[in-house]
């Protein structure tokens, strides 16, 4: 009799289990169904948000693209901004430099007499002028400086420079005419300069022999 209970109980105990176990079997089964569901709800999140999609119709479209700058020569500008500092000064002392004759040549060391007296006989044909009449000192110490600078970039070997007699300032003083003297004898790129012939303009001008450059456009 007491053994029938025990099984009895046993058998009660073993139901218990199965039955905590099948639950427990089916509570973990649900759980990863709604975890699915959670991940499939995601990734699925845009087409419920707008529902049913279609393709736009194909459009007969052309890109443009803005052409890309041009480079800008920044060492170049970076070389006219230095020259353009250079000081060419009006207190430079530029006697003991020019030649003791009637027309004040000049040549840099270096250069024989025989360079000045080529030039001062038009052996090296003008090839380009510079016009200073008119100009104030600064405005003319600048367009010189120029000048000079590109003459000789392009390879430009002799050069007018038209600074007046001086007959139109006070004093009838050709005021100009020493100091285009004095800026020329600073440019490195000036060999020499005569005053011109009277045909090319005489002693309101001044024919100058520039250093050879490296030809190259301006």
């Amino acid at each position: 009799m007491n053994h029938a209970r025990h099984s009895l109980q046993d058998l009660a105990g073993i139901s218990r289990q199965l039955r905590a176990a099948r639950e427990q079997a089916e509570a973990l089964a649900r759980a990863q169904a709604e975890a699915r569901a959670a991940r499939e709800r995601e990734r699925n999140l845009f087409a419920l948000t707008v529902g049913k999609v279609r393709p736009l119709r194909a459009r007969n479209e052309v890109s443009f693209q803005d052409p890309a700058p041009a480079p800008l020569p920044l060492q170049l500008a970076i070389d006219e901004q230095k020259v353009l500092r250079e000081a060419m000064s009006d207190e430079f002392d530029v006697s003991t430099l020019l030649d003791v004759d009637d027309q004040l040549s000049f040549r840099r060391p270096g250069i024989g007499l025989d360079v000045t007296r080529k030039l001062r006989g038009g052996h090296w044909s003008i090839q380009r002028q510079l016009d200073l009449h008119g100009l104030r000192s600064d405005e003319a110490r600048e367009a010189l400086g120029q000048f000079i600078r590109l003459s000789h970039r392009t390879g430009i070997r002799c050069v007018r420079i038209v600074h007046g007699k001086g007959l139109g300032s006070p004093g009838r003083t050709p005021v100009l005419k020493a100091k285009v003297q004095r800026w020329l004898v600073q440019k490195k790129e000036v060999l020499a300069f005569v005053q011109a012939r009277p045909l090319d303009g005489g002693a309101g001008a001044l024919v100058v022999l520039l250093q050879p450059g490296k030809r190259r456009m301006p």
